[in-house]
C-alpha cells in the first residue's frame, strides 16, 4: 500500500512546480516599464542645450535620381535641360518655368539618373560627374557646366528617390519617400507611427549601404547619445529594423501561446485541487 504522506509530498511538489511555471510565464510576458521610456539618461527637469555637430549633407551616389529646374536669361534654351524634369502638358505649358513640379500622365517626372561612374548626361553638353558631391556642390557644378550653353543659369537640384524603410515592431512599417534632404531617426520612426510598447528600444538596427559596403549599426533609443551619433541623420535607402521583445513573439506565436495557456490552466487546476 502506498504511503499517503509520500503521495501528498509528491502532490505538493507538483503543485509548487506548476505555480512556479505560472508565475514565471506571467512575469516573462510583461514588459518592464524601465525598458519603455526613451532617452533615460537625459536630464528632464530643466532645459538642456547642445550644439548640433553630427549632421552632414547628403552625398550623391550611383543610383540616385535627381531633378533639375534650370532658369536663365536664355529662357527658350532652358527647356532642353528641363525636359527630364517636367514634360510639357497637352496645352504646351511647362511647369518647370514656374518652379512647380508635377507628376501626371502628361507631366511626368523622369529625372537624371546618376550612373555607376557618378555621372549624369546633360543634353548637348554630355556627361557631368556629380557622384560624391552634396546637392549644393552639384548645383555649383551644374551652373558652371550650363554656362557654356546658357546665360547666367540658376539651377535647383532635388534628390527625387530619397526613401527610408522601417521594419519590425512599429505601428505602421513601410517604405517612406522623403521630401526633404534632412531627416533623422526620430522623424522616420514618427512616420511609422512610433514603436509599439513591445518594441526593443535599446537594440534597433540601422542598415546602410554606401559605396558598395553595407553597415549594420545598433541604435539605443533609451540613451540621449543617439542625438550626437553620426547615424542620427539618415541617408538614402537606409533601413531601420525594430526588434520585438518576448511579449510580441508570444502574442503572435500560436504554439507558444497555446503552451502558455496550458500551463496557466494546469496551475489553476492545481490551486483548485489544493483547497
Amino acid at each position: 500500500m502506498s504511503n499517503p504522506n509520500c503521495f501528498q509530498k509528491k502532490y505538493m511538489r507538483f503543485k509548487i512546480f506548476l505555480l512556479t511555471i505560472g508565475v514565471a510565464l506571467l512575469i516573462g510576458s510583461c514588459t518592464p516599464y524601465k525598458n519603455v521610456p526613451y532617452y533615460q539618461d537625459l536630464k528632464q527637469d530643466s532645459i538642456v542645450t547642445e550644439q548640433i555637430i553630427n549632421y552632414s549633407p547628403i552625398v550623391l551616389q550611383a543610383g540616385d535620381m535627381i531633378a533639375l529646374n534650370v532658369v536663365s536669361l536664355s529662357r527658350e534654351a532652358d527647356a532642353v535641360f528641363n525636359y527630364n524634369l517636367v514634360r510639357p502638358n497637352s496645352t504646351g505649358a511647362n511647369a518647370a518655368t514656374t518652379g512647380e513640379i508635377t507628376s501626371t500622365a502628361q507631366n511626368a517626372v523622369v529625372g537624371y539618373l546618376v550612373d555607376k561612374d557618378g555621372n549624369i548626361s546633360l543634353p548637348t553638353l554630355g556627361p557631368l560627374k556629380i557622384g560624391g558631391l552634396t546637392l549644393s556642390q552639384a548645383k555649383s557644378a551644374l551652373e558652371n557646366k550650363l554656362s557654356a550653353a546658357l546665360l547666367s543659369p540658376n539651377v535647383e537640384v532635388r534628390l527625387m528617390n530619397f526613401k527610408v524603410s522601417v521594419l519590425g515592431d512599429v505601428q505602421n512599417p513601410g517604405l517612406f519617400n522623403i521630401a526633404t534632404e534632412k531627416i533623422n531617426v526620430n522623424e522616420v520612426l514618427a512616420l511609422a507611427g512610433d514603436l509599439n510598447t513591445t518594441g526593443v528600444r535599446n537594440s534597433i538596427f540601422l542598415i546602410r549601404e554606401t559605396e558598395g559596403k553595407r553597415e549594420y549599426v545598433p541604435i539605443d533609443l533609451t540613451s540621449k547619445k543617439i542625438f550626437s551619433s553620426q547615424y542620427y541623420y539618415l541617408k538614402n535607402n537606409d533601413v531601420i529594423y525594430v526588434k520585438p521583445n518576448r511579449d510580441r513573439v508570444l502574442a503572435t506565436d500560436s504554439y507558444a501561446q497555446r503552451l502558455s495557456l496550458l500551463f496557466s490552466a494546469l496551475t489553476i487546476v492545481a490551486v483548485f485541487l489544493s483547497r
